[in-house]
């Protein structure tokens, strides 16, 4: 009897073939057919997504119109077939649903339903992009969601600190926004404190639309000390989560006590510089 954990066993279906067999091409890209559906399901994916980016072009919408709404309903009660199968053949359907994938299928085609009360939330339907991460799937190459999980994991460790900095942020463009709205004197573009703090906030994260810009010599002043304080800023953030993510890359990867070599495969046991033991 093939050996599962208990999160594979939570998505196996029943005892029924029928069942076992959908299951292994909906969830599985190891055999011809699984495969050949995923790849299928990105096709159609991609499909969508060019064709809702070229409904917003009012000289392609006006022309194919109808073509574009008659693919994209196809298209929809394929993944809508194709969602509702999911949650058939899983053993877990509550498990299923409430997954990340399970939420990014749904949100797939629930734009499209909505669209047909509220015409606008059509072009949500570019959600569907998210399902294009079961690539690494279905191309083995899982060692890049790895990566994904690294950076998620590190941005979650340091959230406390960059929340502190968000504040401290907040706070800094409020009072050089008000700063701003005195020295400008009700001049253009710092009518008022919330337009002078949007010019704070835009200078700041080194945006520079230049919409709004200082005329006085004093608030060109200010301007320059805060394009020259933005990069310091921006760099905050920044250095968190990279700090981070290194002491958790640390931590995932083999080192070699003896020889410090950190080019080591995760199911080797000796170094393959100098042949020191690695794993317990």
């Amino acid at each position: 009897m093939e050996h599962v954990n208990e999160k594979e066993h939570n998505y196996l279906p029943e005892k029924t073939k029928w069942k076992r067999q959908l299951f292994r091409i909906i969830f599985k890209s190891d055999t011809k057919m699984g495969r050949l559906f995923d790849l299928t399901l990105l096709v159609l994916i991609l499909l969508s997504t060019f064709i809702v980016m070229m409904e917003s072009v009012k000289i392609y919408d006006a022309k194919l119109h109808l073509f574009f709404v008659v693919l994209e309903i196809f298209i929809t009660l394929i993944f809508t077939v194709e969602y509702i199968l999911r949650i058939v053949v899983v053993r877990n359907k509550k498990d299923y649903i409430f997954s990340f994938f399970g939420i990014i299928d749904f949100l797939a085609i629930l734009p499209f339903y909505l669209s047909l009360f509220f015409p606008i939330t059509k072009y949500f339907l570019i959600i569907r992009m998210l399902r294009m991460l079961r690539i690494f799937r279905i191309l083995n190459l899982l060692d890049f969601m790895n990566d994904g999980y690294l950076i998620v994991s590190a941005m979650k460790k340091s959230s406390r600190k960059i929340y502190i900095f968000l504040l401290f942020l907040m706070i800094f463009s409020v009072i050089v926004g008000s700063m701003m709205f005195m020295v400008e004197g009700h001049r253009e573009g710092f009518e008022s404190i919330p337009q002078s703090i949007y010019w704070a906030v835009v200078t700041v994260t080194t945006v520079g639309y230049g919409d709004v810009s200082p005329t006085t010599p004093l608030g060109k002043f200010f301007a320059i000390v805060l394009m020259l304080a933005g990069y310091s800023i921006i760099a905050v953030p920044t250095g968190i989560i990279t700090a981070e993510m290194r002491n958790k890359r640390q931590i995932y990867e083999l080192v070699c006590p003896r020889c410090s070599n950190t080019d080591i495969d995760d199911d080797a046991n000796y170094c393959k510089k100098c042949g020191e033991r690695v794993s317990s």
